[in-house]
């Protein structure tokens, strides 16, 4: 302070006339300053506000609760098919949700209806995961097919109503795209090889790259004209199907022989043999296919002979697919954690809905387990379009079984999944992407006539 010329006693004066000015500012001492004094602090105010303001992709979603859960059915294409339909406290905002069993469609109509209702109601839908778990326990005893698939219908709609929110499809919020779109397979059939390999060349024209191969039915039914000893003997029911497992067993290695002659080499085949025949026997024929190298091959045990894979595993490198009979994802747990099959089979209604699918998917990335998603015609498009939607997000997926819809499901579907080049690509709008018009569906009404059985010559029945 010396060296600039001023004393301590100067530098005090002139803090304490600045103090002054200040105190005569405040009380109009100085009209002039208060003015431009307010203008300052108008535009410090303004910008500090603007400082303030949360932009909208920080300012997240109010709470919304459930308003209702009701079940919708219809039968556009044969098949029941079983939505649920989840009403929110936001007028106009709802999400459905594929519950279909089509053998017991009924049953899974009083579940939803009755006892999901008035169990989901004034809950929070964004709390996915709590509900899972609280609906899945809620009964005491664990789910079977019934409880499952109305899960199914809930959870899938509750992920509809979070993509709707978020403004993004399913996908996203799964994790995005790690493919463009979805690879498929698709069915081909004949009752002779001859007849299944001009189907297969059809299908190939069409730009399928992954084909199912079947002669008859599952097992060969229907391939055979003779009639059964059950048959003339008056047992059984008479739409009961008759299976010849020693035929079966002898056709389809001449049956993939064949077709790969006649077809080539660039084309993938796969085959069901949908747990038709004895574990022993399953083991022997798919080591005669294994020259013919196919895609996989499904369902060679029944879910009560799942230890038989152990050997299975053993015996053979055909790739093996596995679960669409499964109703708990605890019983995929001890099976891929021993790597006894190659492709996740999930029946995803059947197991209850998109989020314990994605468990199982990301549980089968750490044992490079595939996932191959059941998509028959008894699965809604709100449920294929679930499938394609996690198929696009996962990076361990496999293959995903082709859907054709007729003209009477896209009357009452609207946003469908669609096909093309054999690809399956999605509505790419926010949440699952298809909607339902009610009206339409109410004139396609379900039936309860869904019984399903195969019978051996002396009239066992065959399981699954």
């Amino acid at each position: 302070m010396k060296e600039n010329g001023m004393s301590r006693r100067d530098t005090m004066r002139a803090l304490g006339l600045s103090g002054s000015a200040g105190i005569l500012g405040l009380f109009g001492g100085i009209p002039n300053a208060r003015a431009d004094r307010r203008t300052v602090d108008h535009r410090t105010a303004e910008r500090r506000t603007a400082d303030r303001e949360t932009p909208q992709y920080a300012k997240g979603l109010k709470s919304l609760t459930i308003k209702s859960v009701r079940a919708i059915a219809t039968a556009p294409q044969g098949s029941n098919l079983i939505v649920v339909k989840v009403e929110t406290s936001e007028p106009g905002l709802y999400g459905l949700g594929c519950a279909t069993f089509t053998q017991r469609a009924e049953v899974v109509l009083v579940a939803i209806n009755t006892y999901l209702n008035e169990f989901c109601v004034g809950r929070d839908v964004d709390n996915i995961e709590d509900m899972w778990h609280a609906a899945y326990v809620s009964s005491y005893w664990r789910n079977g097919p019934v409880l499952n698939n109305a899960l199914s219908g809930l959870d899938q709609a509750l992920w509809d109503i979070k993509g709707k929110r978020a403004g993004m499809p399913l996908y996203q919020l799964l994790g995005g795209k790690v493919r463009f779109a979805v690879p498929c397979y698709t069915h081909a059939n004949g009752r002779t090889p001859e007849e299944t390999v001009e189907s297969v060349k059809k299908i190939q024209e069409q730009g399928y790259r992954y084909i199912r191969i079947q002669q008859g039915g599952y097992g060969a039914v229907g391939s055979t004209t003779k009639k059964p000893d059950f048959k003339e003997a008056g047992f059984g029911g008479a739409t009961d199907n008759y299976m010849n497992e020693n035929a079966y067993l002898k056709a389809i290695p001449i049956l993939f022989e064949t077709v790969r002659k006649q077809c080539g080499e660039e084309v993938e085949l796969l085959h069901d043999i949908h747990e038709r025949v004895q574990p022993m026997n399953a083991i022997n024929m798919i080591k005669k296919l294994e020259e013919f190298r196919p895609f996989f091959i499904e369902d060679p045990f029944s879910p009560e002979n799942m230890k038989w894979f152990k050997l299975l595993r053993q015996s053979t490198t055909v790739p093996l697919a596995m679960g669409e009979l499964f109703n708990n994802i605890n019983e995929f747990l001890e099976p891929m954690a021993n790597q006894w099959f190659d492709y996740i089979r999930i029946h995803v209604s059947q197991i209850g809905g998109v989020t314990p699918a994605m468990k199982v998917a990301r549980l089968g990335e750490w044992f490079n387990v595939k996932t191959a998603w059941h998509g028959p015609g008894d699965v809604s498009p709100v449920g294929h379009s679930a499938h394609a939607h996690i198929d696009l997000a996962v990076w361990n997926f496999g293959i995903q079984e082709a859907v054709q819809f007729n003209d009477k499901t896209l009357e009452v579907f609207s946003g469908c999944p669609t096909m093309k080049n054999g690809y399956m690509s999605v509505n790419e709008v926010p949440g699952i992407g298809v909607d339902i018009d009610e009206k339409v569906a109410a004139k396609f009404p379900i039936s309860t006539k869904s019984n399903w059985q195969v019978r051996k010559f002396d009239g066992t029945l065959i399981r699954p």
